[in-house]
């Protein structure tokens, strides 16, 4: 999956928690979102908000997609709330290689 068609597929499915997302749909999303956010901040604090806000759903959607992708539910994210270790533990598992069989698809 090339760049282009990761950002196309993640704002097409904006707020769809079903389904799989494979490994370079998911970080090419992720440097989009460091690209976009860094410029938009750039340009100002309230357009940082705004496109924060407007990439909220389709950020959890699309992450919530690829820990279906390795077999665990997608409220895992909410372990990104533990400081430091959430968000190492969840960069580990986004990093994992897809699961064959998985019970989300």
């Amino acid at each position: 999956m090339t760049f282009i068609e990761s950002i196309q597929t993640c704002f097409r499915k904006y707020g769809e928690f079903n389904g799989r997302a494979s490994r370079p749909e998911f970080w090419w999303w992720v440097l989009f979102m460091v690209i976009i956010s860094m410029a938009a901040q750039t340009i100002g604090q309230t357009v940082g908000a705004l496109v924060s806000l407007a990439t909220l759903l389709p950020s959890l959607a699309v992450t919530s997609r690829r820990l279906h992708d390795i077999n665990r539910s997608g409220w895992w994210q909410l372990i990104g709330f533990i400081p430091l270790i959430g968000l190492l533990i969840m960069i580990y598992w986004c990093v994992q290689p897809s699961s064959a069989q998985s019970r989300y698809g």
